[in-house]
């Protein structure tokens, strides 16, 4: 291979042609580009197992990520106390009806301590219009209400009044006019003192951008605290949204990172996310605004959720907490202990018996086992901070001395020089801003000192100004052969971020997009799906030949499925021209089993193709039988293509 300077040259060159090509690619080459050679050498007498945790997935409440998405609670502001840039609000609860038939303030009169603020509602009118007055809350973009499935509903009101309030599902025809698709009743609920109010919502239509409306014909006051509407048909009803979850499944992820990102920090400290106030019931918990991406989040998806999401997807959960520093201000080292306390009281929540103080909340939660805590992270990003160091041995003495088999994460980067502080794994964050870039990256950590703490690439992706293009997923793709190689240094590895509302593109590009009701996976998704068997997996040296092997990335691994076992070499041709590829395989010990072998290929007609909502299934993996399978075969790539050939090997 030659140099990184030759390499570069090279790609840029192709880059170029990308343009210059047509947007259609013919088996026969790129609009007429010649067809390259090269031969790809696997031997399989040698190997050296992969971490069991290479691959995993990063979530960070961003982009609407959790609240709207992932959790799967309807109702935005469910407890009136959002406050957006230093604002209280109630938005986007909205009035039906007007100022002359009804009048709304927010009022200090909650049952709750944590969450004070309750909406009370004045009913002026004696003749109130058809369909009474009331508030509406059109969820995060709409609510998606379907046929024949049952909501849940929780809600805490108080009227001295003895006032009615009907709860309603609704959808806005073309016409303009409202179609009701589920009601039920408080009139045989007492609300003369707070009460918890809990009702069942069947679907008789399904809409997309349905709302929840609480409306009342009677003259009086209401109170209204925490309105919580839920989908009754959960993953393993914990909360999550299942085909959201399902999408995570599927990359079978080794270990889950979370809640951030920046927003474990906050731009400011009094904005970072605090994980004793997500924890206990949600109706008691204050919420806080994520001052970093800009929106309110009730913290119904917690410290605990989270833990308990690594749990249903069977990874290790990786708890990243702040080490006492924002993006704007920090807490000085002598006066860091709150924060180190706060971080050993959560390790005890995760970890400690139903005795200990923060175990016994984590039992009456409904989780009576510890759940599996191993690694935590340090901070997020905070190394070029002055007070970091400091900070972080404050944390890392603290943690050795009670939990010694705990992995400890740190922000500073050892790629180049010897850390200064102890660390089990210091975290690496790759975003380029070309494909190129990250192409070439495949082979930074080649020549990197195998001393010192594990690397933990927790961040890495194509920023390329698109939102997922076939192009930055195959540079992605060569990234993570790179990971592959050095697994023996690099033991995890995760892509970020993982979701985006479409409403909400903050951040872009990301792995899933979603809406009310659809998902669809970008390239850069399903290219993750060529590397989820590779965990725990053996890996074998990988030789390729070729004048065109500077536009080639390969890996080669060995990995089972239900004891059958399967010899798999990837390739990204990153290149416009066609490749003509010879793959040879020395060492097996078992023949090549032709029948069960197949041949797996993400590419499209034009190198800066993306997913959508209009053609979600644009760039997906196309997998074909592989009827030439054998030690030493002959293959064909496609100009920009990842190709994973599975050879199965005779039992």
């Amino acid at each position: 291979m030659g140099s990184k300077q030759q390499a570069w040259a090279t790609i840029c060159c192709s880059l170029v042609a990308v343009f210059l090509v047509t947007t259609t690619m013919s088996c026969k080459g790129a609009g007429g580009l010649d067809e390259q050679e090269a031969s790809l050498f696997v031997d399989s007498s040698k190997s050296r197992q992969i971490p069991q945790t290479l691959f995993g997935i990063f979530f960070e409440e961003i982009n609407h990520a959790g609240a709207g998405g992932l959790w799967a609670e309807l109702v935005s502001n469910r407890g009136f106390e959002a406050v957006i840039n230093n604002t209280p609000t109630i938005e986007p609860w909205s009035i039906i009806g007007d100022e002359s038939s009804l009048h709304l303030t927010a009022d200090r009169a909650s049952c709750f301590t944590k969450n004070i603020v309750a909406l009370r509602m004045e009913v002026l009118c004696d003749n109130c219009p058809p369909g009474g007055v009331g508030i509406y809350n059109p969820g995060f973009w709409g609510m998606n209400i379907e046929e024949g499935k049952t909501y849940n509903l929780v809600m805490y009101a108080r009227s001295p009044d003895s006032m009615e309030l009907i709860v309603s599902l609704t959808c806005s025809r073309p016409s303009g006019a409202l179609k009701n698709l589920a009601s039920a009743s408080t009139r045989h609920i007492n609300l003369s003192n707070w009460t918890k109010v809990e009702l069942q919502l069947l679907a008789q239509g399904t809409c997309r951008t349905a709302r929840l409306e609480l409306t009342t014909s009677k003259r009086g006051v209401l109170w209204l605290d925490q309105v919580s509407l839920m989908p009754s048909d959960t993953y393993k009803g914990h909360g999550f949204r299942k085909d959201l979850t399902y999408m995570l499944l599927d990359l079978k992820p080794r270990f889950l990172r979370f809640p951030g990102g920046c927003f474990v920090e906050g731009n400011w400290l009094s904005n970072a996310f605090r994980w004793k106030e997500t924890t206990g019931p949600w109706e008691e918990r204050p919420g806080h605004y994520g001052d970093v991406w800009n929106y309110w989040t009730d913290d119904g998806l917690g410290y605990y959720e989270f833990l308990q999401l690594a749990e249903d997807l069977d990874a290790l959960p990786i708890w990243v907490f702040n080490a006492g520093i924002s993006h704007n201000d920090a807490v000085n080292s002598s006066m860091i202990l709150p924060f180190v306390k706060d971080a050993m009281d959560s390790l005890e929540f995760a970890r400690g018996n139903a005795e200990s103080t923060w175990g016994s909340v984590r039992v009456a939660m409904g989780h009576p086992d510890p759940f599996p805590l191993k690694y935590v992270a340090i901070g997020n990003e905070n190394c070029g901070y002055g007070s970091y160091r400091g900070n972080y041995m404050a944390f890392y003495s603290a943690i050795r001395k009670v939990y010694p088999d705990i992995q400890i994460i740190s922000n500073c980067d050892g790629s180049s020089k010897a850390l200064d502080t102890p660390a089990d794994f210091y975290e690496y964050h790759n975003y380029t801003d070309t494909a190129a870039k990250l192409f070439i990256a495949k082979n930074q950590f080649d020549k990197t000192s195998r001393s010192g703490p594990k690397v933990f690439i927790s961040e890495y992706a194509v920023r390329d100004g698109h939102n997922g293009s076939l192009l930055a997923s195959l540079a992605e793709a060569a990234f993570l052969t790179g990971v592959e190689k050095n697994s023996d240094y690099i033991q995890m590895a995760s892509y970020a971020p993982m979701f985006v509302n479409e409403k909400d593109r903050t951040w872009s590009p990301d792995a899933i997009v979603f809406n009310s009701w659809q998902q669809y996976g970008t390239p850069s998704y399903w290219m993750q799906t060529f590397f989820r068997e590779s965990s725990g997996a053996l890996i074998h040296p990988v030789t390729i030949t070729s004048r065109y092997s500077d536009l080639l990335a390969a890996s080669a691994i060995t990995w089972q499925d239900n004891e059958k076992s399967f010899l798999r070499v990837k390739i990204v041709n990153f290149g416009s021209g066609a490749v003509n590829l010879t793959i040879r395989a020395t060492g097996l010990q078992v023949g090549v089993n032709t029948k069960r072998s197949r041949v797996t290929i993400l590419t499209s007609g034009n190198v800066l193709d993306e997913n959508s909502f209009s053609n979600p299934e644009k760039i997906l993996p196309v997998m074909k039988g592989l009827p030439n399978a054998a030690e030493a075969m002959h293959s064909f790539l496609s100009p920009y293509s990842f190709t994973s050939f599975d050879l199965a090997l005779d039992e």
